[in-house]
């Protein structure tokens, strides 16, 4: 628990009851309504850390008062006391940790994962690959709902690009930091002479708006109907059911075409195009609000070289934290908790800064 935080917002607490008696900051209506809300908002933290306060302050007197000679009775009857104070303390802890630690019970949130290959040609194709059975796995041994949504596979095997959905609890949480540049660094089958090779892919993690969140004109929408590429089934390659949609205002293209469902395409396509827009609207928020703010788990910043996975060393490293694991095979067959839990944990260390 982060006592200085708390120290912090008792501090700031007084501070706020003696400006809103302050005639002039009364009277200075907009200033008066900021001051107000502020002081609401640490209302809740400060009362239940006063009352934590009382109970650790009565059950260091009562410890006090044991170490003294009493009867059998007396010693007995505070002996419970002291057990129901622990309780108490125990319960308020909680409490206050869960207040400091807001985003650990954010709400649940559907995503939708975007896989795009980078540099190294073919060789970051088969990552996006990889990356891209990394996440299924995970979701399985999760128990989460998996869909995929629209992939582009490359000629020498992976993808190009490939996107898809994941719904479960705990998903949101656990994978929302996965946006930004992979790295892997191995020797490409394709290589004769057992040269290690670079290569990238980007990951892109978008939560799937609410109807209430974000509401689309369709007149701002054009919509494409076409004929699917590439590998698919009996007719999916024979039918127009691919579907392209545009939304004019920002210019956001989304296709899908894995179905053989025109319907089901465009259901998917307005999924990840909702998803796309809201995701740019809440960048768009956060960089006005905090471009001089860049936490330590992540800036944000989607060209940024988050990971690298070494193949040789059977190494994998996320740069934004320092954490180092050599469980490569078992983090790509989907074994993800370690590095997960890192992430959070640094996360959360971050808040209560």
């Amino acid at each position: 628990m982060n006592l200085d935080k708390i120290k912090k917002a008792q501090d700031r607490y007084k501070e706020l009851e003696q400006l809103l008696a302050d005639p002039d900051v009364f009277a200075d209506n907009k200033k008066y309504q900021s001051l107000a809300k502020e002081i609401s908002d640490l209302t809740e933290l400060v009362s239940i850390s006063n009352q934590y306060q009382k109970y650790v302050d009565q059950k260091k007197d009562l410890e006090d008062l044991l170490k003294e000679k009493h009867d059998q009775e007396f010693e007995q009857l505070a002996l419970i006391e002291l057990k129901d104070l622990d309780g108490q303390i125990k319960s308020l802890e909680t409490v206050l940790h869960n207040i400091l630690n807001p985003k650990i019970h954010e709400k649940d949130r559907d995503i939708i994962m975007e896989i795009r290959a980078g540099t190294g040609g073919a060789e970051a194709a088969l990552f996006a690959g990889d990356l891209y059975r990394m996440y299924s796995k995970y979701a399985a041994i999760k128990n989460w709902k998996f869909d995929l949504m629209n992939s582009h596979p490359a000629e020498a095997g992976g993808f190009k690009e490939i996107v898809f959905g994941i719904k479960g609890k705990g998903a949101w949480k656990r994978l929302k930091l996965e946006s930004g540049a992979h790295r892997v660094q191995r020797v490409p089958t394709t290589e004769a002479s057992g040269r290690i090779h670079t290569s990238a892919a980007t990951v892109v993690v978008l939560s799937e708006p609410e109807e209430v969140e974000l509401n689309i004109d369709p007149k701002n929408l054009k919509i494409d109907v076409f004929r699917a590429s590439g590998p698919g089934g009996q007719s999916v390659n024979t039918t127009d059911s691919a579907i392209r949609i545009t939304h004019l205002p920002t210019g956001v293209v989304v296709i899908c075409q894995d179905e053989r469902s025109q319907l089901k395409n465009k259901m998917r396509a307005m999924r990840v195009l909702r998803a796309r827009i809201l995701d740019r609207l809440q960048q768009e928020s956060a960089n006005k609000e905090s471009q001089e703010r860049k936490a330590k788990v992540g800036t944000g910043d989607r060209s940024e070289k988050i990971r690298t996975y070494n193949f040789p060393d059977r190494r994998i490293t996320d740069h934004r934290i320092g954490f180092t694991t050599h469980q490569l095979p078992g983090v790509l067959d989907g074994n993800f908790d370690e590095i997960a839990d890192a992430l959070i944990l640094a996360e959360e260390e971050n808040e209560n800064e």
